[in-house]
């Protein structure tokens, strides 16, 4: 049986607006996993006079609704500043597109999240957090549920990949349960170092692979 799609969706999938990668991005952030299932790409470019999001780009992976809701999420956020653009959720993007079927929805909620995730990134890096409260080993594991474990279809932390990380003196140190020459190594080695690096306190990351 086919899914039903508004012509927003179809238009949005067929022409996407704002695709591709965006060079010397200001920040970026990916949610979801090719290996998975739907992936998407955020990036920004943010003028520091006023904050305001000069230029976004994502990239995706997956079905119609999610080109489309990545399509329709980086047209809203274009232009705005930092503060409106976190005013943008799932149910935004979902009305923009004349609703979505329930069964895609998740996607919506993807695109979100690597919109807020991006912005997020970006205020750390650029020391505009209310709050610059240091960066614990809780905070690494609780940014790594959000890295998807390939093999299983869920998050690093709850399928006991990762079970331990560390830091010292702005070094953060993971411990991925896997060979370093799985196929999968590089993947998750990169969405690692993506998902710590841009913390305010944090120096680098080494990911330490210690599987048999």
């Amino acid at each position: 049986m086919s899914i039903p799609y508004t012509q927003k969706v179809l238009d949005h999938f067929m022409h996407p607006h704002n695709v591709g990668k965006l060079e010397n991005a200001d920040a970026q952030a990916t949610e979801g996993s090719p290996a998975c299932g739907d992936m998407v790409k955020v990036y920004l470019k943010v003028n520091p006079s006023g904050y305001r999001i000069e230029d976004i780009k994502f990239e995706s992976y997956g079905c119609a609704s999610n080109i489309a809701t990545g399509s329709i999420i980086t047209d809203l956020a274009k232009n705005k500043t930092l503060e409106e653009a976190k005013q943008i959720n799932w149910k935004t993007a979902n009305d923009e597109l004349g609703g979505l079927p329930p069964v895609k929805v998740h996607c919506a909620v993807l695109a979100v999240d690597a919109l807020r995730t991006a912005i997020e990134n970006y205020e750390h890096q650029h020391g505009l957090l209310k709050e610059q409260v240091p960066t614990t080993e809780d905070l690494i594991m609780k940014r790594l549920s959000r890295v998807i474990n390939p093999l299983a279809g869920l998050d690093v932390v709850r399928t006991k990949l990762v079970r331990e990380c560390k830091i010292n003196n702005g070094q953060a140190v993971v411990f991925v349960e896997m060979p370093e020459d799985h196929q999968f190594a590089v993947n998750i080695k990169n969405e690692i170092i993506e998902r710590i690096e841009p913390l305010w306190d944090i120096d680098g990351v080494n990911v330490i692979f210690r599987g048999e």
